[in-house]
Parts: structure tokens; C-alpha cells; sequence
């Protein structure tokens, strides 16, 4: 028996020894999307990178790689086209906004463009809102969950792009720095001041916002009828906020349970997450989008193996073989906080290349862009399985998707 159990453990030390290792490389930082684009429209002047700035990142090196990384390689459900967020903490609305102009189309055939402005406006004020309520305690930050859409649409609805933009004094990308910074110090001024008259803090963060954004409108005309928000949501994108549902992975909460997301931008504690174990999400995630459901989705985007230059998150060797990663990897990076919730993006394709899976993200941020800001399509990611397993922590998705994994859930 011991000859046995030996000759098992040299098998499995020669499997894993014999593998191919993935190498890596540091990378000098190179001025991008970001400070040639953005920066020039929001200071409009020449943006510059100064030697002191410059640095040099460690990452895997794919050069060697023979990498899925063009659009047209995968199997596509219909999205409106990459717009960037500018400089504003808003992924979660963008990607979140996208994933909804996919759902419309998917049910109504209708390709809208969504406003997200006026998502994040209303976000704010909830915000400003829950501040004064907990007396200064509750989170204020430009960073929040997906199902903060969902959220505002059932109160505000929803507006089209055309009809508010958030761009004024002629910009043409979004700059949400200097606003957030006036909003946080009058907050602070509020708290300091113990001043907490609810109705005058939220009038204030509205003046802040419609001097920098605009004021959102209360009605409009589309093809000729005039709409609320709410009624352009019911009657024409004829969208329910109900209908989606956020699915969660992590072993610090119960299985086929509906627990809270414990990450500081689900600011509200909202309890409403769906967590399964890792191979039902991948599952789904896998099933979903090639019946032709998108996703909005959200983790960490900070990693080594994923690199700008090719656009492609892989996970390589040198962190973890793909063999070893399971949920209590998974979890592990995320209690120790190398995982962290920074960015949601929308999941648009897939792909099945030499056996392995791939998806392609739809992305607003100024890296996505890097690759080269002037081709046909830009502003496109291509994640690896492996990486969305380890490092994609939830996702947003229309609950017909996942309705026989719904009835599972205890009430």
C-alpha cells in the first residue's frame, strides 16, 4: 500500500512539475488613453507624463501567446458601442446601463441608448441621502454595485442618452473629480457642523451636481410622444427592474442562500445576492451567454495576468495552476484582499479556442482602450474562463437566465 500511495505522489509531482510554467516580465509604464485623451479634453491642456510618475509594471508576459484577442473571433449577443466613462468612478453604471440596452434589444428588438448620467445623478442623492440618515456613517464614494440601477430605476426610471448627456462647458468625456470633491467637503462640513437637515443637504448635492452635470429632466418627447422616466422605462424600453437578479460566489456566506455582498461600494447593505457554489456560477455564466443573455459582471481587474497590451486576463502559473483553482482559492483571495471588487464591465461573447473558453467584456474604462483607441471597435477585453472563475465575483443578469436556479433557493 505504501509503494502505491508513493508512486501516486511522484505521478502528481511530475504532472505538475512537467506543465508548461507561464513566464513573466516587467513592463515600463507608457502614458495611454487616459492622459492622451481625457485629460487633454477635461484640462484641456497637452497632458504630459513627468519622469518622476514613470514606473514599471510587473505582469505575465504573453508575448509568445497565441491569443484570441480580436472582436470578430467571437460569438457576439447585441450591444450598443463602447463609450468611455471618462474620468468618473461609474463603472457600475456603464456596464450595468449596457447590460440593460442588451436586455431591451434581447426582449423588444429596440436598440436604445441609456443615459447613464442620470443613473449616477439619482445614486448620488441616495447617497447624500443615507449619509444624513446614519449621521455621517454611511459610505459616500463614486463607487457602487450593479443593482444600484435596478434600485434607482424603480423610484427615477429611466432616460435616454439624448436626453441628458452630463456633458457641459463643451467637454466631450466625462469629469466627475471635481464635483465629488466639492460634494464630499460640504458633507464633511455637514458632519463637522452636525447640521443634519435632510432636506437642505439633498438640495445642496443636487445644486453641486447640476452645476458640473445638469439637471436631469422630468419629461421629454421620443418619436413623438412625450415620456416621464418612468414611463419611458415601463411603456417604451417596457423594462422591470424586478426582473434581474445579482448571482454571487464566495464561501464566507451560505450556499443557496441570498446574502449580502460585504464590499464597501454595496454601501446599503443590500442582502438581495444569490450565492452559489463555483461551478453552478461558471455554469450558468456558460449557459447564459450562449443562449443569448448578457451579463453585467465585477471583480478584480489588477492583476498580473492581465495585460493592456494584448487585452487578455489570464491567470498564469506563477499565481496559481488552473488545476488548483477551486472556491477555496478563490475565497482566499478575496479574504486576504488581492481580490478586490474594483471594476464591472459587460460580458458580450464567447469563444471556445483549443480547448479552452473564452469571453469577451465590453469595458468603459480608458484602459480598455489602450490597445488601440483608433480601430474599427476598441474598448474590449478578452477574459480567459480560468479568470473570470478566480477573480469575477458576481454578476447581474435578467432572472429567466437562471430560473431553474432560483427554485433552488430556500425562502
Amino acid at each position: 500500500m505504501k509503494k502505491i500511495t508513493l508512486i501516486i505522489i511522484v505521478l502528481i509531482s511530475w504532472s505538475v512539475s512537467a506543465q508548461k510554467k507561464d513566464k513573466s516580465m516587467f513592463r515600463d509604464y507608457a502614458p495611454g488613453f487616459y492622459q492622451n485623451f481625457i485629460l487633454k479634453d477635461v484640462s484641456n491642456v497637452k497632458a504630459k507624463i513627468e519622469k518622476k510618475d514613470a514606473y514599471r509594471h510587473f505582469q505575465m508576459d504573453q508575448s509568445k501567446l497565441d491569443l484570441p484577442n480580436k472582436v470578430d473571433l467571437y460569438k457576439r449577443v447585441w450591444a450598443q458601442g463602447v463609450i468611455s466613462q471618462g474620468n468618473a468612478g461609474s463603472c457600475w453604471a456603464y456596464s450595468t446601463i449596457s447590460f440593460l440596452e442588451s436586455e431591451i434589444f434581447r426582449i423588444n428588438k429596440k436598440k436604445v441608448k441609456l443615459s447613464e448620467p442620470y443613473i449616477v445623478y439619482w445614486e448620488y442623492v441616495a447617497k447624500a441621502r443615507g449619509f444624513v440618515q446614519t449621521r455621517g456613517k454611511s459610505l459616500f464614494s463614486q463607487g457602487s454595485e450593479g443593482n444600484a440601477v435596478t434600485r434607482i430605476m424603480k423610484e427615477h426610471g429611466l432616460v435616454p442618452a439624448s436626453e441628458y448627456s452630463g456633458l457641459k462647458f463643451g467637454r466631450k468625456y466625462h469629469s466627475h473629480a471635481v464635483m465629488f470633491k466639492e460634494m464630499k467637503a460640504y458633507l464633511k462640513s455637514v458632519k463637522e457642523s452636525n447640521n443634519w437637515n435632510e432636506k437642505a443637504v439633498i438640495a445642496t448635492i443636487k445644486s453641486i451636481m447640476g452645476h458640473h452635470i445638469g439637471e436631469p429632466p422630468a419629461k421629454f418627447t421620443i418619436e413623438g410622444k412625450e415620456y416621464t422616466p418612468i414611463s419611458y422605462m415601463n411603456d417604451y424600453a417596457k423594462l422591470n427592474p424586478n426582473d434581474f437578479v445579482e448571482i454571487l460566489s464566495y464561501v464566507q456566506e451560505p450556499y443557496w442562500k441570498q446574502v449580502e455582498y460585504k464590499v464597501p461600494d454595496n454601501w446599503w447593505h443590500n442582502k438581495d445576492y444569490y450565492n452559489v457554489p463555483l461551478n453552478i456560477y461558471m455554469d450558468i455564466i456558460e449557459k447564459a451567454i450562449k443562449k443569448g443573455y448578457t451579463m453585467s459582471i465585477g471583480g478584480d481587474v489588477s492583476e498580473a495576468g492581465f495585460v493592456r497590451k494584448t487585452q487578455c486576463a489570464i491567470i498564469p502559473t506563477f499565481d496559481i495552476p488552473a488545476e488548483y483553482i477551486n472556491e477555496d482559492a478563490r475565497q482566499f483571495r478575496f479574504s486576504n484582499e488581492s481580490t478586490t471588487d474594483d471594476h464591472g464591465m459587460h460580458m458580450v461573447g464567447w469563444l471556445e479556442k483549443d480547448g479552452k473558453k473564452w469571453y469577451l467584456i465590453k469595458d468603459s474604462s480608458s484602459g480598455s482602450r489602450n490597445n488601440d483607441p483608433k480601430a474599427a471597435e476598441f474598448g474590449y477585453y478578452f477574459f480567459n474562463s480560468d479568470y473570470v472563475k478566480l477573480k469575477m465575483m458576481g454578476f447581474t443578469i435578467h432572472k429567466d437566465a437562471v430560473k431553474d436556479i432560483l427554485k433552488k433557493f430556500k425562502k
